[in-house]
This record gives structure tokens, C-alpha cells and sequence, in this order.
């Protein structure tokens, strides 16, 4: 009799882990790429079933209201849960994006979301550069497009990177300047 008992609850047991184990819930996913600032609406979010188990309130579910004025605070991709850290409002977001036109080649594998290093040389007055000293540490790159001559060739990378205020003069009187611009891919994302 002991032993019939153990054996039924033993199946009742793993059966409510599995069944709980199985239980999937509404979250809301990127219908497209969304950049850093770009406003956000529910028209921007499908509703998926997910299984998150314990880390289910690190991303928003399909109950979420979406502020009026909400923007996107960090690159979502198509396809991807929205964390809720993710979403946050204009005045908060103390990034702007600024385009960069380079002339070497963007690193393999930079892409929208990526971080970069941000690298000028200032003209020395002599026809030539000074020493290259870094600007931007992990800037991340919020859209990525080529610049084109007038005959339609392309000449160019163009890039937009997220700038804080605090760095925003430093960027600014480099490109005024006529630095030379280089991008260095930074896998490590920020220190």
C-alpha cells in the first residue's frame, strides 16, 4: 500500500512540473528593427508565446501599456522580446545620433546595434594629421548606409553613431575640422 501511495505521488509530482514546465505566456517582440530613439507604438510589437520561466519580468508581456512618448533606449531587432529596459522616454535617452563619413572600410560583422571605437586625427597644420586619439569608447552605431559620389559610385561608408552630450563637442569640432575618421569594431561593448 506504502509503495502504490509513493508511486502515485511521485507521477502526480513530476507531472505538475511538467505541466509547469510547459506553461508559455503573451510577450511582446520587435515587428521589425527598431533604432535607439525611434518612438515606439503597440503597431511596432507582435504578441508571441514564450516559455521565460523565472526571468519573465526582464521583458515586457502582451498586457504592457505602452507610454505615450516611449522610445526604444537600445537597438531592437526584428523577431526579438522586447526587454523592459528597453523602452524609456525621450528625455531620458541622453544619446543623438551623428553621421560619420569614413573612407576605410567599416569592420566585418558592424551592423546597426553594434559598438564601435571612434578614432580622429586632427590636421596638423603641416599638410599632415596628428597622432589618432580615441573620442568615442563603445559608441553604439544606430544606422549604417554608403555615401555616394555625384557620378554614383561608391566612394564612402556613412554611419550614424549615438553621442552623448558630453562627448558631442569633441565630435563635432573634429568632423568641422576635417579630421580623418576611422571606426574600430569593439565586441566588448562598453567598460
Amino acid at each position: 500500500m506504502v509503495g502504490i501511495l509513493l508511486v502515485l505521488v511521485s507521477v502526480a509530482a513530476v507531472t505538475a512540473l511538467l505541466a509547469g514546465a510547459d506553461r508559455t505566456v503573451p510577450m511582446l517582440a520587435a515587428k521589425e528593427d527598431i533604432a535607439v530613439g525611434e518612438a515606439l507604438s503597440p503597431d511596432d510589437f507582435s504578441v508571441v508565446e514564450v516559455r521565460l520561466g523565472t526571468i519573465e519580468s526582464a521583458y515586457l508581456s502582451a498586457q504592457t501599456q505602452i507610454p505615450e512618448g516611449a522610445v526604444a533606449t537600445s537597438m531592437l531587432r526584428s523577431g526579438e522580446l522586447i526587454p523592459s529596459s528597453a523602452l524609456g522616454l525621450a528625455d531620458v535617452l541622453d544619446r543623438k545620433p551623428v553621421g560619420l563619413t569614413i573612407d576605410s572600410p567599416l569592420p566585418e560583422g558592424a551592423q546597426a546595434g553594434s559598438r564601435v571605437d571612434v578614432w580622429v586625427a586632427l590636421p596638423d597644420g603641416r599638410n599632415g594629421f596628428n597622432q589618432p586619439e580615441l573620442l568615442l569608447e563603445a559608441a553604439e552605431v544606430s544606422e549604417l548606409s554608403e555615401a555616394s559620389t555625384a557620378f554614383g559610385a561608391a566612394q564612402a561608408e556613412r554611419l550614424h553613431v549615438l553621442v552623448t552630450d558630453e562627448k558631442m563637442p569633441g565630435l563635432l569640432n573634429a568632423i568641422s575640422n576635417g579630421a580623418k575618421i576611422n571606426v574600430v569594431l569593439n565586441p566588448g561593448g562598453p567598460a
